[in-house]
């Protein structure tokens, strides 16, 4: 349906077995801050659909939105407007985690007459909630009827939803109202049908961030040659960094000229304190945080990319370094072995042990064919299951099968 204070031309095209609706008007559901949910809604509003955002955050955007809309939950309210606006130690941010996790499924009723009231002003085609908690949560709460696509992020099974009681529930809720499920690994479509989510609805398997922009992330011309080890995570509560930073010394042993690169975290006091006990001063370089397009730089100046994670989907960033060529060693979990076979294309470790991470950044320095051999594979992989433009245009299917 269609709201009368905006007329359009509505065409249906027969694709076979389902119409497809063009252009359709869709409502995310989502932190608007997020560079990971832009790069998605960016592709709709460049394509002409009618694309409205209730952001969980205060937020800006660079693209038109056919409407805005603020939905504070779980306390959203009290953070600034951007992402990279400051950082937090790990200690702190999951303090605050686990307050968000005790607390703020008690704001989610109150939010979402909120929302729902922006539905019913919108008449969207689809409702996109991208991520459960507090995103899909809200969106569950608010159902009005019209089709509700939930999106997986990272850990929203393996680590919030076990947090409390309240998650527990409020995530079950969600898998049962949603009527379409959208999650960046087949682990966490799998995770999804324990939870509740019915097997015989509809699902998607892309990247979070609808694929990788492979004008911005690419090979550098030359390979390279100097020991540069990259960690894109910057701090956050199931990130190993204190094994990251362990495992340094024991890599500079015999590599005493590597350089470790670390996103995010400059003038950040507990990765100063890690470096002052470790006296690693002069190999770390610690990166404010940069904007998504200036990240591929980086990624081109490194051999090696770490994501030591011990809960996670496929990180974006991940993609982003494979993509750019960067050899990757990330955290043995069942997620990251759909993209990466241990010895072949990568190296997976146990994200607890350093002097394990060590011995991989080692073998990854050391062995140069694994590295090439690796960065053919992982350039193709890339093209072929998380190129953006075919990855989006498979997102814009579902949609139009949703909403048909």
């Amino acid at each position: 349906m269609l709201a009368s204070n905006c007329p359009m031309i509505l065409r249906l095209t027969d694709m076979g077995n389902f119409w497809y609706i063009d252009p359709m008007r869709i409502l995310f559901v989502a932190d608007g801050r997020s560079p990971i949910a832009q790069n998605w809604i960016r592709h709709f509003v460049e394509r002409g659909d009618e694309v409205y955002l209730a952001s969980t955050f205060n937020c800006s955007v660079d693209f038109p939105l056919k409407g805005l809309e603020i939905t504070p939950v779980a306390f959203s309210g009290t953070k600034k407007s951007s992402t990279t606006s400051s950082i937090a130690s790990s200690r702190a941010i999951g303090l605050r985690a686990s307050l968000r996790h005790f607390l703020g499924p008690l704001t989610i009723s109150r939010a979402s007459k909120r929302l729902r009231g922006f539905i019913e002003r919108v008449k969207p085609d689809l409702v996109h909630a991208m991520r459960i908690p507090y995103e899909g949560m809200l969106a569950a709460d608010a159902y009005t009827g019209i089709p509700l696509l939930v999106s997986v992020w990272g850990n929203d099974f393996t680590l919030h939803a076990k947090s409390t009681s309240l998650m527990d529930h409020y995530t079950r809720w969600t898998m049962n109202i949603a009527d379409a499920l959208h999650a960046d690994c087949y682990r966490d479509i799998r995770l999804a049908k324990q939870w509740g989510f019915e097997p015989s609805k509809p699902t998607l398997v892309i990247p979070g961030n609808g694929g990788i922009r492979m004008d911005i992330f690419y090979p550098p011309t030359k390979p390279v040659e100097e020991p540069i080890i990259f960690n894109p995570r910057g701090f956050r509560a199931y990130v190993r960094n204190d094994v990251f930073f362990q495992a340094i010394p024991l890599v500079l042993k015999k590599y005493p000229n590597a350089k470790f690169i670390c996103a995010s975290m400059a003038n950040e006091s507990q990765a100063l304190q890690w470096i002052d006990k470790l006296g690693i001063h002069e190999s770390v370089e610690l990166l404010p945080a940069l904007p998504h397009y200036q990240m591929a730089d980086v990624f081109r100046r490194a051999q090696i990319i770490v994501s030591l994670s011990i809960h996670d989907g496929i990180p974006n960033s991940l993609l982003e370094g494979m993509a750019c060529g960067c050899f990757p060693i990330a955290g043995n979990l069942d997620s990251i072995r759909e993209w990466i076979t241990n010895g072949k294309n990568g190296i997976l470790t146990d994200a607890t042990d350093p002097q394990k991470l060590a011995d991989a950044i080692l073998e990854g320095l050391e062995n140069k064919a694994l590295r090439e051999q690796a960065a053919g594979l992982n350039q193709k992989m890339i093209t072929e299951r998380a190129e953006y433009t075919r990855c989006m245009n498979q997102a814009k299917k579902f949609y139009s099968r949703l909403i048909s």
